[in-house]
């Protein structure tokens, strides 16, 4: 049994949810001590119990510590099923890293299509946006060989959630490798202002506050304002970059008190970024592709913009499941199969 401390790193619920894809994946089964030491309210919280619930209904699996607030579990898996599956977290909690827990053993195992109804927050911090999921890591999981399709039927944000999606798994033969150490070159930009059961207005100033600051720095982006209907009220702002070798995902959120214009501001100041900083693979992507590259049977590199927290616990968790090497030598990311 593969024994894992929680508090490594950045202490967090990741290494809950690769802990639990790496289980699945190769059968291996795991015990986790100090779940979430580093947070403010340790142990599991309900995003939490509802990744490893969903983990644990998909790879039959046994489970003993799933309850709130548990600092300890024992997780044994059995044999992934593709399927029909609902999923939800019953809070605000992110429902796009509970689908992000069950992507890749369903494509990877569950030998056949799946269809996912995900709930909770899909617009929520600390966690990507389902437009970042759909916008970016959708695509570039596409490069690697793992296919998927997603549907919004409603945003969820902070505190009340009730954000629903829809989620279509295709089975993969494999992954495969990743080289992209070039330069980022940028071909179009898209803007979005999204508010919901807030004035109009709210979406708009999003919207262009956004596109006047990519403006100043020369860039012409498409431009919308959305007003979608949902449970509760919310609103953020998204930069999409569309370019070689892949594309680029920002979500700023809106919160009581913030003004709009910062809001869309933000989306944008994270945009210009990483188009200054000229790597190809955004910093909070690259921790997403770290683990289904450890799984190619070829070595992969790749440039990120930031080494972040999140990465760097990535590559300390994925070889006690995996024999892989992972390197991290200033923005370059190397992952390599041991023979």
């Amino acid at each position: 049994m593969i024994e894992l401390d929680g508090s490594y790193g950045e202490g967090g619920g990741q290494i809950l949810r690769s802990a639990l894809v790496l289980s699945l994946l190769t059968g291996k089964p795991f015990r986790l001590l100090n779940i979430r030491a580093k947070r403010k309210n340790p142990g599991l919280r309900p995003q939490h119990l509802a990744a490893l619930r969903a983990a644990t209904t998909l790879g039959r699996a046994e489970v003993r510590g799933d309850r709130l607030g548990s600092k300890e579990l024992y997780f044994f898996p059995r044999e992934v099923q593709a399927g029909r599956y609902r999923f939800a977290v019953g809070t605000a909690g992110a429902a796009t890293l509970v689908f992000q827990t069950v992507l890749l053993p369903l494509a990877l195992k569950g030998e056949g299509e799946s269809e996912l109804v995900f709930e909770g927050g899909t617009h929520v911090p600390k966690s990507p946006s389902f437009d970042d999921l759909d916008f970016a890591y959708r695509p570039w999981m596409a490069r690697l060989g793992v296919g998927f399709r997603l549907e919004l039927e409603r945003p969820g944000f902070y505190p009340r959630g009730g954000g629903r999606f829809r989620a279509w798994i295709f089975p993969a033969k494999g992954v495969r490798s990743l080289q992209v150490t070039g330069p980022f070159l940028l071909e179009s930009v898209r803007v979005r202002g999204v508010s919901v059961r807030l004035p109009v207005h709210i979406a708009e100033r999003i919207a262009k506050s956004a596109a006047r600051k990519l403006e100043e720095a020369g860039i012409d982006p498409s431009v919308e304002a959305l007003r979608p209907g949902a449970f509760a009220p919310g609103a953020f702002g998204f930069v999409g970059l569309t370019g070689t070798p892949g594309p680029a995902a920002f979500t700023a959120l809106g919160a009581p008190g913030k003004p709009s214009e910062w809001v869309g501001e933000e989306a944008a100041r994270r945009a210009l970024r990483f188009l200054k900083r000229g790597a190809p693979v955004e910093a909070h992507l690259a921790d997403q592709l770290l683990l289904p590259l450890a799984l190619a049977p070829g070595p992969s590199l790749f440039r990120v913009e930031e080494v972040t927290r999140h990465l760097e616990t990535q590559a300390w968790l994925i070889p006690k499941f995996l024999p892989v090497r992972i390197r991290i030598a200033g923005d370059r990311v190397e992952v390599r199969p041991e023979t």
